[in-house]
């Protein structure tokens, strides 16, 4: 038997225990033994029964003078009673529902008990305490500091604490050792068997803090070493290198309608100087709701296109990829460029012929099929192409019942791409990249340059790890003129105030957008199925057809509702947004599908119900939808939540106006885990806490750094390159 053993070959594992083990991502004996606790429970310090308090947790030694069970009719439950006596005292000790104690608990055994003792009718007693019998062998579940591990139904941490102990006395001696040793010696961590055996059963509080230290570190490491060789990988690639056209980035930068601020004028510096070398950039362009990170995407683009060279431009929805497309020509229309729309949903496709100057060309936009403008893309006759995934996914053949489990799908091909543009989706690899790429067998493969953009801010940790492939850019400051947003949470008591507030807005000419984080009202049985433990049944959520129906006919009679959500169709979507940006519509009620890219100027106020139940970041863009006018905005943040957590969070929303600086204090709040979504990446739970710790985050970058610097190829670390392999492909850091 060794690590990788599975655990239906593991002794006293049954096939019920298999089942649920596999149900929490555990197969072998390796992964039971990196099952680490999440706390621990210090039942340490052993006192006399004369010495036991109320309501404190505490652990006795003694001799069983009596136990049985018996049944209250009232609550048809089966109580375990016991006596326990040393040598100061005696006590009464009560276990519920745990009949099969008096077999494996007799008179006369002596037991250590750790738990809580409170005041029944007939005085003092011990409450559902951990129990073990006092043997040769060592305490594993009382009596010392206990691991309490994440369980599943019918899986408890005493059933793991008896599986783990017997499986570390086989194999702690036979973990290998995959850190370097001269980093174990300079950090002074524990080594692999010591910190094993101390993270499940530590003999202190203090190794127990020593040994998921060490872990942490370990795993933080191998992310880093993951994104530096990716970062080393993609240095190593061929791309085009894009000279610097000053003179047309300066007429560009001279027509535009506004002045680009600072932070803009530096970012896209930096992406102008990356382009222009040989191995791809691999850029990320950070920056707050309306910071103008598209103004600062299409200079590049614009700079690339007079080199010669084909962009591609890929947005999250299709709303958003026909605003980029719309955008891009209007502050391009002066450029002689063609610029080319492709979606997902319709089998329609429109390429813009931008002004030339040129007497009689007008300005026009002409819908060509799919299969048109495909080829006009491989011919290079589209300078840049917009779009969804579909870029990606590009034309399906149709297919029939007979051949349908032949069909293929083709990719869209450009004749020579060399800049990739990514709206909040920070991944698109090398490989994505070169399947983009047309070219002749046995050609060099050329990769594209790849410039992403999000408005979600990345707290530092997760920049020097997750994102730590991408180099980054940040614009963080908003063009002058901009007003700060005025961000109120309203009581239930003043709701009405808020929708008064709300209508004299509208009288003034002004437009308000209203979100809920939810489309219908669910019965309460299916919501009950659905949600989390401690969360508030879905019944209770204000659902956008629920609300709009309420503020339409109660409300607001008077005024012109819209209602949006993903569940409508595209051209409904577009007419709703369309009537929303031509102020057909007074207020919009809608999901949070306005939370990337929508913009319309005249919208002053923002409403949103159910507060709590987004993260600091989305409320964040939430909010940048409205403010971008010289109207002054308010955002009203809408709770019934009485949670501690939940006013801290809005309160920190509240003072803050920079969004990199909310992502930290929403990360220290939430976590990671709960901040960006555990199974996003598929980093393990130690790793995933210590995101919150900038130095460890630090340390483990540096050493991966120093370590690949010495050795790209970790040929000298053949168990640490093993690993390695082993954990990319658990991770997806996407």
């Amino acid at each position: 038997m060794n690590l990788s053993t599975s655990i239906q070959q593991i002794p006293r594992i049954g096939t019920t225990y298999q089942k649920r083990l596999k149900k929490m991502g555990i197969k072998t004996v390796r992964d039971i033994l990196y099952h680490f606790p999440y706390r621990y429970e210090d039942f340490s310090n052993i006192i006399p029964i004369s010495e036991v308090k109320l309501n404190e947790t505490c652990c006795i030694q003694g001799k069983i003078l009596e136990i049985k069970n018996s049944r209250t009719w009232k609550k048809r439950m089966i109580l375990t009673y016991a006596i326990v006596k040393d040598k100061s005292s005696a006590i009464k000790i009560v276990w519920f529902n745990q009949p099969y104690l008096t077999k494996t608990l007799k008179t006369g055994d002596n037991v250590c008990l750790a738990g809580k003792v409170v005041l029944g009718e007939d005085g003092a007693y011990f409450t559902n305490p951990s129990y073990e019998k006092i043997g040769k062998k060592n305490l594993i579940h009382t009596g010392r500091i206990i691991p309490i591990y994440s369980e599943t139904e019918g899986l408890s941490s005493r059933w793991l604490r008896y599986i783990i102990r017997s499986l570390l006395i086989k194999f702690k001696h036979k973990i290998p050792e995959i850190l370097p040793k001269e980093l174990i010696i300079k950090h002074k961590f524990l080594p692999i068997n010591q910190a094993i055996w101390q993270i499940h059963f530590p003999d202190s509080l203090d190794l127990a803090k020593k040994a998921q230290q060490r872990f942490s570190f370990e795993e933080l490491f191998l992310v880093e070493l993951a994104v530096l060789r990716e970062k080393f990988k993609i240095a190593q690639e061929k791309s085009a290198s894009i000279p610097l056209n000053l003179k047309v980035v300066k007429k560009l930068v001279n027509s535009l309608p506004f002045k680009l601020t600072d932070a803009q004028k530096k970012s896209a510096w930096q992406i102008l100087k990356d382009i222009q070398k040989t191995h791809p950039m691999n850029r990320l362009l950070e920056g707050d709701v309306g910071s103008g990170k598209t103004v600062v995407a299409i200079i590049a683009a614009l700079n690339t296109v007079k080199a010669g060279y084909q962009v591609a431009f890929m947005a999250p929805t299709e709303i958003l990829a026909k605003q980029h497309f719309q955008e891009t020509s209007k502050l391009l229309r002066n450029f002689n460029i063609n610029i080319g729309l492709l979606t997902g949903k319709e089998d329609k496709f429109i390429s813009l012929l931008p002004y030339r100057e040129k007497a009689g060309f007008k300005n026009e936009t002409i819908e060509i099929s799919r299969k048109k403008l495909l080829e006009k893309t491989i011919k290079g006759d589209i300078d840049i192409l917009i779009g969804t995934h579909a870029l990606i996914a590009g034309e399906r053949k149709k297919t029939t019942k007979t051949n349908s489990a032949t069909s293929k799908t083709r990719g869209v091909k450009f004749k020579n791409l060399a800049l990739v543009i990514l709206d909040e989706q920070h991944r698109f690899g090398v490989k994505q990249r070169a399947k983009l790429v047309s070219r002749e067998t046995n050609a060099e493969i050329i990769i594209p340059h790849l410039l992403s953009m999000t408005a979600t801010p990345i707290p530092r940790t997760l920049a020097l790890t997750v994102y730590g492939d991408l180099d980054l850019s940040l614009i963080d400051e908003l063009p002058k003129g901009r007003r700060k947003i005025i961000t109120k949470v309203v009581a239930p008591a003043n709701r009405k105030k808020a929708y008064e507030f709300i209508r004299k807005q509208v009288k003034k000419g002004r437009q308000v957008f209203v979100i809920c984080p939810r489309i219908e009202v669910q019965n309460s049985q299916s919501c009950q199925q659905k949600a989390q433990p401690k969360i508030t049944s879905w019944t209770e959520v204000k659902a956008v057809k629920e609300e709009y129906e309420k503020l339409s006919k109660k409300i607001f009679p008077d005024l012109k509702l819209g209602m949006l959500h993903g569940k409508m169709k595209l051209k409904e979507k577009e007419k709703i947004m369309k009537d929303f940006k031509n102020k057909k519509i007074d207020i919009l009620v809608s999901t949070s599908i306005i939370e990337v890219g929508i913009d319309i100027p005249n919208a002053t106020v923002m409403m949103i119900e159910g507060a709590e139940r987004f993260g600091l970041a989305q409320l964040h863009q939430f909010r940048g939808r409205v403010g971008r006018s010289k109207y002054q905005s308010f955002c009203f943040l809408f709770t019934d939540s009485p949670a501690k957590k939940t006013a801290q969070r809005l309160k920190a929303l509240i003072s803050c106006e920079n969004g990199f600086e909310l992502a930290e204090k929403d990360l220290k709040i939430r976590g990671p885990g709960n901040l960006f979504g555990q199974k996003q990446w598929g980093m393990p739970d130690l790793a995933m806490k210590a995101l919150t710790n900038i130095s460890l985050v630090e340390k483990a970058r540096q050493s991966a750094k120093e370590t690949l610097e010495k050795d790209p190829q970790l040929k000298n670390y053949p168990l640490l390159q093993e690993k390695l392999k082993k954990f990319k492909e658990k991770i997806h850091l996407e």
